[in-house]
């Protein structure tokens, strides 16, 4: 048996629709269910999701406020009224300014940016800078990816006579600031067919209104926030990806082409992959560890120079913040360890002075990998008496609701259902702590607490093809509500198993069932290796792909998840290196040592580290023993009964490992000497009555006998009283009854421990497998 890593749930659908789809398309039933699966319930949304083009873009003017919107901003263009586009700086709030800032150029906007500092200001509107501003002579505000929890802010713009255009995404609160105008697909009333675009995309939709046509130059801004902002990849959120990853990988932004250099993607074709991991971290990292100017300076500047400048910048920043980041997990994880343990905390609410505030939601999200707890991470602030921080969620934890039930110690908080960002009181982390933890409670139940993995679609190796794989590729690009498709494979065997990469981290094999094979690649999936048998039989959860090498085009499963649902019996008998696996196994948790030979105990105990020991069981001293997940046959059992006594453990353990050899059974005891034996032994005693006990060495050379194997007869002759020890030698008893062979002890524990050592020992694999299965009676071998 081998777990997998995470709970899977298999996602249900509509078959006869998925047929229906794949007909009127021409799509292999593959895909046609994925698609099901997604939500596409007719063949023209599957024909719209996957073609995803310009001409499916949502009117703009459907968007509430965008007509007064439209118009105030060409009356300050016309009027020469100078704009200020205030941002964020995050990647998405960068992205937001950067195509706002190209947008206003286009259209001869008198204008300029404004982003607040995320260490002195914090997120959002703030009245020190709309004074500022009004003070500079902006008539105009336009805010992008913030604004829409700035009521009093808005109101204090409205005092200093700024007209404040709010365009937003983030959750409207209750209470809506009266600006001008507000531009927010998810606010009450809002008739916009779409709701989950990010704050670039947004931004796009004014362009889109202001220029009368999609701002597709401007798509590679649009999809680089869109992607890096987590925003599920559907509707518009999907032809904003698609249109912009494709000008994206030939952009004449000179920053975008200067940061793709810096990242090494330059010979690349980008995905949305490359754009979360690569290039969104870095546009990240300014705003974090400084301001994000440099990041906005990149994406709107026309100088080559500069635009290497800041890109380098940026990199450099990136490498900085992964070094603050690792120091920090590292601390938070030991705090969790030693103060909140997460068996004793549903919610982790971690904060510390001297922690760097602007990465505190990279380093939630590294504890929630690790604990698989809702988290949150602050930086206090000693002077303020304040701790800032940012919070992620897990599935069933709505963060942003568990936010607003503790909102009376929470002066300033927003996000979404699996992340939030939070400005508090230090004297209330405490009371935050604890209502999380009650909620969690009440909301999740344990099941919720490992993690759970959506599985697309069982299939049957025959199903796998090089046009399925094809097809596969139109689903893209993947992200938030269009993940990667993950399939599953059960039942299926390993060929060619071998272990690849400079590290020797990855996994390369070959899956088959029933006479069909697929090859399958499993990065830092090479431990694996050690953890099963030959012929275990595994569920395979993996990405479907084509690999192309040397102009072959075959399929490719690229694993994510594997388990082994029956228990593995690993045939380590005879093994050079005894000690060495023996260590190698023992050195997991969860791990026991059986032995079944007194003699084996204080060899291995030396060798044993403290804990080790305390794993070590001698059948037939008294002591405990727990169930465990690996169980070693250290050597072999000589009675049945030995076996009885750890039925049950061998019956629960996952993995049973076989090590006992030749070396722990002498080979005279490997077989039980027959009754012709027996009686060429007696007949010699007939005609030499007495024989001396110095001369029994010469009688084993006569009889051709090893000298245990003699030795072990006479004891048996001795027990049944046709022979009697005296001090110098062995007489045979005149006139003794004649008793079986049978009756003797001594001969029916030979014979039991000869048998166990052919069952067990002198067999095939596959025999000695079934012969424990019979002895031990597991439930699956």
């Amino acid at each position: 048996m081998l777990k997998a890593k995470t709970r899977w749930k298999l996602a249900t659908y509509d078959e006869q629709l998925a047929a229906s789809i794949a007909a009127d398309c021409q799509l292999t039933p593959l895909v046609s269910k994925l698609l099901v699966i997604r939500g596409i319930d007719t063949s023209q949304k599957a024909r719209d999701f996957l073609q995803a083009g310009p001409e499916l873009f949502h009117d703009p003017f459907l968007l509430d406020g965008m007509e007064q919107s439209v118009h105030r901003i060409q009356q300050a263009i016309q009027r020469q009224e100078p704009i200020c586009i205030y941002g964020d700086y995050d990647a998405d709030g960068v992205s937001s300014t950067s195509l706002m800032v190209h947008l206003l150029r286009q259209l001869g906007a008198v204008f300029d940016y404004y982003i607040p500092n995320r260490f002195t200001e914090g997120y959002g509107l703030h009245k020190d800078a709309l004074a500022h501003l009004h003070q500079s002579g902006y008539k105009l505000i336009i805010t992008v990816d913030t604004g829409i929890s700035a009521v009093e802010q808005v109101a204090y713009a409205n005092q200093l006579g700024l007209d404040v255009i709010v365009t937003d995404h983030h959750e409207p609160p209750a209470i809506i600031p009266e600006a001008f105008a507000v531009i927010n697909p998810k606010k009450p009333g809002c008739s916009y067919p779409f709701d989950m675009l990010a704050g670039v995309g947004v931004a796009f939709k004014v362009g889109h209104a202001l220029l009368k046509e999609p701002p597709l130059h401007l798509a590679d801004l649009a999809a680089l926030g869109t992607i890096a902002d987590l925003v599920p990849l559907v509707d518009e959120n999907r032809i904003l990806a698609r249109a912009g990853l494709k000008r994206l990988n030939h952009t004449r932004n000179l920053g975008l082409q200067a940061l793709i250099r810096v990242c090494g993607l330059a010979d690349t074709e980008l995905s949305a992959g490359h754009v979360g991991f690569a290039l969104g971290p870095r546009l990240n990292a300014s705003g974090r560890l400084e301001t994000a100017e440099s990041a906005v300076k990149l994406l709107t500047t026309s100088d080559m120079d500069e635009a290497e400048k800041c890109a380098q910048a940026l990199d450099d920043l990136n490498r900085e913040r992964q070094e603050i980041v690792a120091a920090m997990t590292e601390e938070a994880v030991q705090m969790v360890n030693e103060l909140y343990p997460p068996d004793q905390n549903n919610v982790l609410v971690l904060a510390k002075e001297g922690w760097n505030v602007g990465v505190v939601g990279i380093v939630a999200s590294r504890l929630v990998e690790l604990f698989y707890r809702p988290t949150i991470v602050l930086g206090i602030d000693p002077e303020k008496g304040t701790a800032k921080g940012s919070a992620r969620s897990i599935a069933g934890f709505d963060m942003y609701e568990g936010l607003t039930a503790c909102k009376d110690w929470l002066p300033h908080y927003g996000g979404h259902t699996m992340a939030a960002g939070m400005t508090l009181p230090v004297e209330n982390l405490d009371l935050l702590r604890q209502k999380l933890n009650e909620l969690a409670g009440e909301w999740l139940s344990a099941e919720d607490f490992t993690p759970m993995t959506k599985v697309d679609v069982a299939m049957n190796m025959e199903e796998i093809s090089l046009t399925a794989a094809e097809q596969l590729e139109q689903l893209a690009p993947y992200g938030m509500g269009n993940p990667t498709p993950l399939v599953l494979l059960e039942e299926v065997e390993t060929q060619g198993m071998r272990i690849i990469g400079r590290d020797d981290n990855h996994l390369k094999c070959t899956l088959s069932k029933a006479g069909t094979s697929l090859d399958a690649i499993g990065f830092n999936w090479a431990h694996v290796t050690k953890r099963v048998t030959p012929k275990a039989r595994f569920h395979v959860l993996g990405e479907l792909s084509v690999n192309e090498w040397n102009g072959n085009r075959k399929p490719q499963l690229t694993i994510r998840d594997l388990s082994v649902g029956h228990q593995q019996v690993f045939d380590w008998r005879g093994s050079r290196d005894k000690i060495e696996k023996w260590q190698q196994v023992m050195a997991e948790s969860n791990s026991v040592t059986i032995l079944f030979r007194e003699e084996s105990y204080e060899p291995l105990a030396a060798k044993a580290t403290s804990e080790q020991v305390n794993s070590l069981f001698v059948v037939g001293r008294e002591g405990n023993i727990t169930a465990s997940s690996n169980v070693i046959l250290y050597d072999l059992p000589t009675r049945r009964s030995d076996l009885e006594v750890v039925r049950v453990l061998l019956k629960q353990a996952e993995r049973i490992y076989c090590l006992f050899g030749d070396p722990d059974l002498g080979m005279e005891r490997l077989s039980c000497p027959g009754r012709d034996h027996f009686k060429q032994l007696y007949q010699f005693f007939v005609q030499v009555p007495t024989v001396k006990k110095i001369h029994i060495d010469a009688l084993a050379r006569k009889l051709q006998w090893k000298r245990n194997l003699l030795d072990g007869m006479i004891a048996i002759f001795m027990e049944l009283e046709f022979l009697v020890e005296e001090a110098e030698q062995y007489t045979l008893q005149a006139n003794t009854a004649k008793r079986p062979l049978e009756s003797s002890v001594l001969y029916a524990n030979w014979k039991e421990e000869a048998q166990l050592a052919t069952d067990l020992l002198l067999s095939s694999s596959d025999a000695m497998i079934q012969a424990l299965h019979q002895l031990v009676e597991p439930t699956t071998v």
